[in-house]
């Protein structure tokens, strides 16, 4: 049974493709594709797993939660299942404690490490998905403030727009901590909102279209997030409707320009670490591709004449 693990990250429409594996379920188990969601991983399956306050009983709580999840492995064995999705943003770790370290999952690699020796080898494959910084970071600040905490100041824009830690560092902590998986970026440029061509890139299969444009937990626009929040925070939000994007020009360019960095070390081969993960729905141009680049200037009949003729 090949494992794959999709950790996220979050604000990259991973509740809508946790959604459309629920509601698929059955189609699924009758291709006999299994899925264990939040619903199940985090009502008691993975506790103890990743280190926390709790009151202490002289067990040990990694090796206890590292029993429970080889019992339920072995129970979608059982089922005849050829492929496990185990579909949780929260094991690369939370968006709170991101916005509090001013950057992309610095415990990744450890939380990473925890979970592979908890599967004892058996991850095939570890799924990340990816995004743009810019609206990476301005998604999750307008779920922060959705929920009723204040609008960043400008220090922490900042620092958030400095940060030298990319997708490059988060997936290489992967990689690291998971040796024996393959590793796959999944650009949410590419797949957000595709769940079903997503799922069919995980499994190289075509995969039902039902249930795959529902949308969750999607940032609300700025006119929603007025209409969220009290008249003395909603006043310092910026006019007009639309997304919100807290940072200015010269923050968006450089976030931008640190993504591309890591799309372009994706694309000339991860290290050897990490696979890009292409669209599947776009055909490729064979095995000799045009190479236009090579072509100068205009290629016309009189310029071919003044070559030949020279000398």
């Amino acid at each position: 049974m090949n494992v794959l693990l999709h950790i996220g990250a979050h604000r990259c429409a991973t509740t809508s493709f946790q959604e459309y594996l629920r509601l698929n379920t059955d189609e699924l188990n009758a291709r006999k594709i299994g899925f264990w969601g939040p619903s199940r991983t985090r009502n008691g399956l993975f506790d103890g797993i990743v280190p926390g306050p709790r009151a202490s009983t002289g067990r040990n709580p990694q090796r206890r939660a590292a029993g429970r999840v080889q019992m339920h492995l072995s129970w979608s064995m059982a089922d005849g299942l050829d492929h496990l999705i185990v579909s949780d943003e929260n094991m690369m770790g939370t968006l709170r404690s991101n916005l509090r370290m001013g950057g992309l999952y610095h415990a990744a690699g450890e939380r990473m490490a925890r979970f592979a020796l908890a599967f004892d080898g058996q991850i095939s494959d570890v799924m990340v998905n990816i995004r743009s910084l810019e609206s990476y970071w301005a998604s999750t600040l307008g779920d922060y403030v959705a929920r009723g905490n204040p609008i960043p100041c400008a220090d922490m824009l900042q620092r958030l727009a400095a940060s030298q830690r990319s997708w490059r560092d988060v997936l290489t902590d992967v990689a690291c901590a998971v040796p024996g998986a393959r590793i796959w970026a999944m650009p949410f440029e590419t797949y957000g909102g595709r769940p079903e061509v997503q799922l069919g890139a995980m499994l190289d299969q075509k995969m039902p279209r039902s249930h795959a444009r529902i949308r969750l937990n999607a940032t609300p626009h700025l006119g929603d997030l007025r209409g969220q929040l009290p008249t003395s925070v909603a006043n310092d939000l910026p006019k007009g409707a639309g997304r919100w994007q807290p940072f200015d020009t010269a923050q968006i360019a450089a976030l931008r320009e640190t993504y591309t960095d890591d799309l372009m070390w994706l694309a000339a081969g991860g290290d050897g670490l990490v696979q890009l993960k292409q669209d599947p729905e776009k055909a490729g141009q064979g095995m000799n591709p045009a190479r236009t680049d090579l072509t100068r200037g205009n290629p016309d009949d009189d310029q071919t004449d003044r070559v030949a003729g020279a000398g």
